[in-house]
């Protein structure tokens, strides 16, 4: 494959995932507020709630209430997870049991780096390549990446929160783009997504690899890759 000018990463499931499931913060900041709920039911609830949300996008908004929003838009992801599990009436304070929650992902603690991505960036940023961030996330990403030791490979961030739309939709890619002032079809982007990361770049005309992160689905997907099949 030519090399190409810049490489674009998703950011969570791609080069970092959660230590345990979402279920299991959850299930135990609220056990810190006196609400005992089974983590493997906050999993379930949480899937249901996070694909049912709009998309973390706010299009045509002042920069200064992105924050706001973002905060506002978690909270409700969240208290639906509690209701739909049925102990939403349990909590005496579930602003503040939220507002922990909130900070909790925004801390390295939850977080773990995959094995394979330090030496794979480093590879990458000897050849020359430029390296950026596209995500649909929110702006604890930049507080994340300086936590995991991560900050210092990527020369661009663009996260949908603040872009105004989300994966896959092609304007975020196109925003990402521009900061490397780079073509499409010299540019790759990689990611855990089919749907986000694989059908949103090829539709914005990038180069896109479905990166490898559940080996069950390796056996029935013929495009997914693992990192050190890249380099």
């Amino acid at each position: 494959m030519k090399q190409p000018k810049v490489i674009f990463f998703d950011a969570v499931n791609t080069l970092f995932g959660i230590r345990g499931t979402v279920g299991d913060v959850y299930s135990a900041i609220a056990a810190q507020f006196g609400v005992e709920v089974a983590s493997q039911l906050l999993d379930k609830a949480f899937f249901l709630s996070f694909k049912n949300a709009p998309p973390l996008a706010f299009p045509n908004v002042d920069p200064l209430q992105v924050l706001d929003l973002e905060f506002q838009w978690w909270y409700e992801i969240a208290y639906q997870t509690f209701s739909q599990v049925g102990v939403i009436e349990k909590f005496t304070d579930f602003d503040a049991f939220f507002a922990q929650l909130y900070n909790c992902f925004a801390q390295v603690t939850p977080w773990f780096v995959y094995s394979d991505v330090f030496s794979t960036l480093e590879y990458w940023q000897k050849q020359g390549i430029e390296l950026g961030i596209i995500s649909n996330f929110d702006s604890r990403i930049y507080e994340v990446l300086d936590l995991l030791g991560l900050s210092d490979f990527f020369s661009s961030i663009t996260i949908s929160s603040s872009t105004g739309a989300a994966k896959p939709n092609p304007q975020i890619f196109a925003v990402a783009l521009d900061k490397h002032d780079c073509l499409p079809h010299q540019a790759w982007h990689i990611g855990d997504s089919f749907k986000e990361d694989y059908e949103g770049a090829k539709s914005a005309g990038i180069n896109a690899f479905l990166l490898e992160r559940n080996r069950v689905e390796r056996e029935f997907n013929n495009t997914i890759f693992s990192l050190e099949e890249l380099l």
